[in-house]
């Protein structure tokens, strides 16, 4: 589609966030499918916006965002906060019952059986205790922060990984995966390191998207990952790689490249500090709520009423 006059669309990718920066004002419209947000310096040039994109399309202003896709915006002076409680309220009235702790369960959606049932209904049941938590964001600090962690084969049932990855921007969290991996590691420190990995592919992505917002400050010439492996640590500053793995070679090469371009920076965290724990093994309700709150998710009550949060 060709772009209106001024509109931006970076590298010439296909990408869902057009920007349009003149005159010391700026716009930026993120697109998903038929849902949009616009937003700029001012609401004039927000108006302006959307009164050309009318002149264009057929287009249906609902003002101000309350919910998009699903995901519900709370906004009070200094903070905003995405929930996804009307979601969570729909699942829970179709299912009518309800009960337990999140996991492995989407590893079985093809062929689930009693047991996993009976999983879900406890899903269910931990969703409705926590129906009106939500992220919140405070704008500070408004540096990109990352935390890698893995989990190597605790289960003598299980034979491959755990690993994931969370990260912070505004005062919380706007990226986490947990996954499990698809090839087998011999040592704590292998798995670690293609978590680290991982982590920093999605480092760039993320940079990336920022870049595409000028509204937003620029990234820091590196970003802070965050690892409790001191030994995939060293293993990624070191030159030499002396392993027999193929794969974990290229990995390696990968972070390698991304240190000297000081696109990442490494540093070592406590693993009672690392904010990708949950992700990727059980833990404790302490641990876990310690962790809620390093990632600034709380109930909504105690962002409407801009208190600390409470568990």
């Amino acid at each position: 589609m060709e772009q209106p006059k001024g509109c931006v669309v970076p590298e010439r990718e296909k990408k869902c966030i057009y920007n349009k920066y003149e005159d010391n004002t700026c716009v930026v419209i993120c697109l998903y499918v038929d849902d949009m947000l616009i937003f700029g310096t001012s609401l004039e040039v927000v108006c302006e916006t959307k009164k050309f994109l009318g002149s264009k399309f057929d287009m249906k202003d609902l003002g101000e965002e309350e919910v998009i896709l699903g995901i519900e915006i709370t906004r009070t002076p200094n903070k905003l906060k995405l929930s996804q409680e009307h979601y969570v309220e729909k699942i829970l009235r179709k299912f009518e019952h309800f009960d337990c702790k999140p996991g492995r369960l989407s590893r079985y959606t093809q062929s689930p059986n009693q047991d996993h049932w009976t999983v879900v209904r406890r899903v269910l049941k931990y969703l409705r205790g926590t129906i009106n938590y939500g992220l919140c964001f405070s704008g500070f600090p408004s540096v990109l922060e990352g935390f890698s962690d893995a989990n190597w084969i605790s289960d003598s049932d299980e034979m491959k990984s755990t690993s994931g990855y969370v990260f912070i921007l505004g005062g919380s969290v706007v990226s986490w995966k947990s996954t499990k991996k698809t090839c087998i590691t011999r040592s704590t420190m292998e798995v670690e390191f293609i978590a680290l990995e991982k982590a920093s592919s999605e480092v760039e992505w993320l940079r990336n998207l920022l870049a595409d917002v000028p509204l937003w400050t620029r990234p820091a010439l590196s970003l802070s990952m965050r690892c409790d492996s001191q030994a995939a640590i060293a293993k990624a500053k070191s030159k030499i790689f002396n392993g027999k793995n193929r794969h974990i070679r290229l990995r390696h090469n990968i972070v390698r490249q991304l240190l000297e371009t000081r696109v990442i920076s490494l540093e070592f965290v406590r693993s009672e500090l690392n904010l990708d724990d949950p992700l990727t093994k059980p833990l404790t309700k302490k641990l876990v709520e310690e962790t809620s709150r390093g990632m600034r998710l709380m109930p909504i009550t105690e962002v409407k009423s801009g208190g600390n949060p409470t568990y």
